[in-house]
């Protein structure tokens, strides 16, 4: 695991050196966004087994209060994340103690629900910028606005906080609170039974989650400078966390990057090959893998490699 670790830690760190392009640096960029995203949907979603399709809400919060601070006030936009991060926290505790008490596709059900009502109320409110959205710094006023006309700089921010955010996974996974979400992800009654404190872990996680995914839109409004209703609480953002997670494997540290790494540019090849009518096969695309993964392969490449892989190693011995 080490060794695996290591290499795709060196070939992330290469990756803009080894395709020298604007382009493909621009698919990274997209790609560890993706993961950056999918990685936060997955403490609670996959760890903890509550699958919400709503973490949007997290997304655009974070999206939307960093370029409304430099609208109001001048300030760099990065000022704003904290405030975006508080922000998320109050509405993850305001949503999760009611939801937490539905449970499988009830409490889906209702984070839909919540994150389009958002959605609905953002795009009617002049405040924030309404239909139209909100614009960052047209041009750098200095290096404190991030903004760059090359897309390498945001490449490192973005793997910064990817390995930040890995990193505080991994010490979830072997800490008590990473077994007790493993133990209500199996069973919420027999958790119970032993004396997991469910609602308190469920909250938690989901306090953990929307930080991040916060500081994923945060990322994400700086880098383009403008944000809308639809590209900050759209579903689509939502539904790509649930299958980036979960095509790499939820509930497994690296799921949520292997996913980004085969989905992203999947995405970006069939959008490119196509033009502007190809965003459309998005949803073809994310409409396909959900119906794979339910039918073939629940668990995701993870759960493939796990079952293939005794026997790749058992080959070689036999021949």
């Amino acid at each position: 695991m080490k060794t695996g670790t290591l290499v795709l830690a060196v070939a992330l760190l290469a990756y803009p050196f080894v395709l020298y392009d604007h382009f493909y640096w621009d698919i990274g960029v997209g790609l560890l966004l993706a993961a950056i995203s999918a990685s936060a949907w997955n403490i609670v979603g996959g760890y903890a087994g509550q699958v919400s399709v709503g973490h949007a809400m997290f997304f655009g919060i974070g999206a939307y209060v960093p370029l409304l601070v430099f609208n109001l006030w001048q300030l760099p936009p990065i000022a704003g994340a904290p405030l975006a991060v508080a922000l998320s926290l109050v509405l993850a505790v305001v949503i999760g103690l009611p939801t937490f008490r539905l449970r499988g596709h009830y409490f889906s059900m209702a984070t839909i629900a919540v994150a389009e009502l958002i959605r609905i109320f953002i795009g009617t409110w002049d405040f924030v910028g309404a239909a139209i959205g909100l614009q960052g710094p047209a041009v750098g006023r200095g290096w404190w606005d991030l903004t760059f006309r090359s897309e390498l700089p945001y490449y490192y921010i973005f793997l910064v906080v990817l390995a930040v955010l890995l990193y505080v996974t991994r010490a979830v996974e072997k800490s008590r609170f990473g077994y007790y979400l493993r133990a209500i992800k199996a069973g919420e009654r027999a958790a119970r039974s032993l004396g997991v404190p469910v609602q308190q872990t469920k909250l938690k996680a989901l306090l953990l989650s929307a930080v991040f995914t916060s500081i994923a839109g945060s990322l994400y409004s700086i880098k383009t400078g403008f944000i809308d209703p639809e590209s900050g609480f759209g579903i689509l953002i939502s539904v790509q966390m649930v299958i980036v997670a979960a095509l790499g494997g939820a509930g497994t540290l690296y799921g949520p990057l292997v996913g980004a790494l085969i989905l992203v540019p999947a995405q970006t090849a069939t959008n490119t090959w196509f033009g502007g009518g190809g965003s459309g096969l998005t949803y073809i695309l994310y409409g396909g893998i959900i119906l794979v993964l339910a039918r073939f392969e629940p668990g995701g490449l993870h759960e493939l490699w796990q079952r293939l892989a005794p026997r790749l190693r058992r080959t070689p011995r036999a021949a």
